[in-house]
């Protein structure tokens, strides 16, 4: 086996642990939530030595703060998937905010990684100011083609931003609607709200941008 042959099986074999490890600390986190969780009993659900874990991650809360760096990366690749053949702004726009919603209608506990559900409330917790600005930042990338699209209709920045920050809530609201099934009182599906919410604002896009045009 040539050095360079090595050095990749190497990598790969890196990578997989590290993911496994990834996985193992996600069902802790679950079950324990950040505060009770311990290396010691990732270490355990992963079937490492705490050792083996400090060798990629100098604590529990850097791997839950990787974890939420995979979760808003499958995001941001979701959201982009779904406007590639987008025509229109408009729906761009609709498009964008029905994958956010859907993302993580998907699978509930994505939404408590999310936005620390599982780390004490909804507030960051357990990681850095550093890791958790770069986590906003990715964030704002899922919402990215929301504020394209209103740019797109002659929205300005501060605009585009405002319609960006309005789809997210109307999206989180249903979703935590959802997820804790208040939305029963209603008698409402969560998911055809969001629709009807993204349709409306498609509307106005669509009028801003007829007038743009003439």
């Amino acid at each position: 086996m040539t050095i360079s042959a090595k050095a990749e099986r190497t990598e790969a074999v890196s990578e997989l642990k590290r993911s496994l490890i990834l996985a193992a600390a996600r069902r802790v986190f679950e079950s324990e939530g950040l505060d009770r969780a311990s290396i010691r009993a990732i270490a355990r659900e992963a079937g490492y030595t705490a050792g083996a874990i400090y060798f990629y991650f100098p604590s529990k809360e850097a791997i839950y703060g990787a974890i939420l760096q995979e979760l808003i990366g499958r995001l941001v690749e979701s959201v982009e998937r779904a406007v590639v053949d987008a025509k229109k702004p408009e729906q761009r726009f609709q498009l964008a905010t029905l994958a956010f919603f859907d993302f993580f209608a998907e699978d509930p506990r994505d939404l408590d990684f999310g936005f620390y559900l599982f780390g004490g409330g909804m507030r960051p917790h357990g990681i850095s100011r550093e890791a958790d600005a770069a986590l906003n930042e990715s964030l704002l990338r899922s919402l990215a083609p929301v504020s394209e699209a209103a740019r797109q209709c002659g929205f300005d920045a501060d605009e585009a931003r405002a319609c960006a920050a309005s789809a997210f809530a109307h999206a989180v609201g249903l979703l935590l609607l959802k997820h804790t099934r208040r939305i029963r009182i209603f008698a409402l599906e969560p998911r055809v709200l969001m629709e009807m919410y993204a349709q409306s604002v498609a509307i106005q896009f669509e009028g801003r941008c007829k007038t743009m045009a003439v």
